[in-house]
């Protein structure tokens, strides 16, 4: 027994353990198992995480745990870091950025595990267990049938050295179970306050070490969360009653425990479980669809607790600023994804009033106005930077996605139409005196265009004529700036064009 101890020793650089003493922060960890994309639950979790080790000046790790090698998704890890990076929150040691206390995935920590489960062994807190597949399958059937929870009846714990011995001789299979005991003691969560379950009077002992030598979740995140040097683990609440089960590992390593915080559901609006059909909550399909990353984190947090404020718009710097672990309740979070929009709206808002981040969103709208419109004469003056940076601050507060600007409402912006003298004549015969009266009105506008009074001065342009009524003015006006008969009113048009292109359009319609 001496010897497995011995290689139980802590890796370089890690002498104290958990805790590793407040000068160095906490260090917590988001432990997502790589068997698809990123959701918005995973996310949450992730967040707080981050968001609790920036708030101390601590350490935020990635460890993949893929010990369920039969659900892993090829590429579903890097996929999960490439999300992480996305939304801002990057892990400071991971298998992408490495570490002091690697490796970062769990299927490559394996001699970690067996050494860990020798000691056990030798302790007798753990045992060998030969029971077949089918023997547990019966066990279950029965316990089904008699309307009980299916539970391990602990046989195997009952072998002597020698029936081990045998078994073993017999080259049977095996796997490795702990021996839960009686007695558990209370432990404080920093969510749901003191608790305890005794594990052992509803459960059979576990299983933590497969026949395929890799371990099961429970045996893997107490050795991990040790030598990792793990301080405050935080994670979903449905792993609260399996927190006194890991203490009793800790225990039987001798090993003191990190602290806990158990995170309250995120649920939808209605309570049910947020669905994953369709992807609908993979963090892929906000990020294809154009919603920022900061939105994301707002409304995630915004439905939740732990901050002590609440309001849309919130920066990631603020929401690490405004968290305090104890304010975290037990009320289960009701996402409304139907406010996703809004969130969206007000931290584009945001971007485009910022130099830098506005540059980002020129670049971005100037690709999808090409993908868009490309094939459709697209006139290459609408892609010049400074024409996409006004429609950006003129639009600013009126969509809710940079790709609502290359919808059909807004078509106008980037493809300028070829509209023939004679249809706008079918609209009214004073279309040379209605031109001049615009063409006026846009060299005399000094301030900025407003839509409140871009509508005044039409509705007086249009008392100037003889006999064309305001709406076939707004739809000579419409067919001249757009080609379309439909879409935003002519003032709006105008406004997010700006005088000089609404001045090209009405010269190119009288001329053509």
């Amino acid at each position: 027994m001496a010897r497995a101890l011995r290689a139980l020793r802590c890796p370089a650089g890690l002498e104290r353990g958990p805790g590793l003493g407040p000068e160095r922060g906490p260090r917590v960890r988001f432990g997502p198992s790589p068997t698809g994309f990123l959701h918005l639950g995973g996310l949450r979790t992730a967040l707080y995480n981050y968001i609790f080790a920036k708030k101390h000046q601590g350490t935020f790790i990635l460890r993949v745990e893929d010990t369920d090698q039969n659900r892993v998704v090829p590429g579903a890890a890097e996929g999960i870091e490439d999300m992480l990076e996305w939304a801002g929150i990057p892990p400071d040691e991971s298998p992408r950025r490495g570490g002091s206390f690697g490796p970062y995935q769990q299927s490559h920590r394996l001699d970690l595990y067996r050494k860990a489960t020798d000691v056990l062994l030798e302790r007798g807190a753990a045992y060998r267990c030969f029971c077949t597949c089918q023997r547990l399958e019966l066990l279950k059937k029965e316990a089904l049938r008699s309307q009980q929870t299916p539970r391990y009846d602990n046989r195997c714990r009952h072998l002597t050295p020698r029936d081990v011995a045998e078994k073993l001789a017999q080259g049977l299979d095996w796997v490795v179970r702990f021996r839960l005991e009686r007695g558990v003691e209370p432990f404080q969560d920093l969510v749901y306050g003191w608790n305890k379950h005794e594990v052992a009077d509803v459960e059979g002992d576990p299983v933590i070490l497969k026949g395929d030598g890799f371990p099961t979740y429970h045996l893997a995140n107490v050795v991990d969360d040790h030598y990792m040097g793990i301080s405050h683990v935080l994670r979903g609440t449905e792993w609260l009653t399996s927190t006194s089960k890991h203490l009793l590992l800790y225990k039987a390593f001798g090993w003191d425990p990190p602290q806990f915080a158990h995170l309250p559901l995120l649920l939808n609006k209605d309570g049910g479980k947020l669905s994953k059909r369709q992807g609908d909550i993979f963090l892929e399909r906000f990020a294809q669809d154009g919603y920022l990353p900061e939105a994301l984190l707002d409304i995630i947090t915004n439905c939740g607790s732990g901050f002590t404020e609440k309001q849309m718009g919130r920066t990631l710097e603020e929401l690490i600023s405004l968290f305090e672990i104890g304010r975290i309740t037990t009320h289960s979070a009701l996402l409304d994804l139907d406010q996703l929009p809004e969130f969206n709206r007000i931290h584009l808002t945001r971007h485009i009033e910022n130099e830098g981040l506005r540059q980002k969103l020129v670049r971005e709208l100037q690709l999808l106005v090409e993908h868009v419109y490309g094939d459709q004469q697209l006139d290459r003056e609408v892609l010049e930077e400074e024409y996409i940076e006004r429609v950006l601050l003129l639009r600013k507060g009126h969509i809710s996605l940079l790709k609502n600007l290359v919808s059909s409402d807004y078509s106008y912006l980037w493809v300028r139409p070829s509209v023939a003298r004679e249809q706008l004549q079918t609209v009214s015969a004073e279309v040379d005196e209605i031109g001049k009266l615009v063409l006026g009105l846009m060299t005399r506008q000094a301030g900025v265009l407003t839509v409140e009074e871009l509508n005044k001065d039409l509705r007086n342009l249009q008392k100037q004529t003889k006999e064309t009524k305001y709406s076939s003015m707004m739809k000579l006006l419409r067919l001249a700036l757009s080609g379309q008969q439909h879409g935003p009113s002519v003032a709006e048009m105008m406004v997010t064009l700006g005088p000089k292109e609404v001045c090209g359009r009405i010269h190119k319609a009288l001329s053509s």
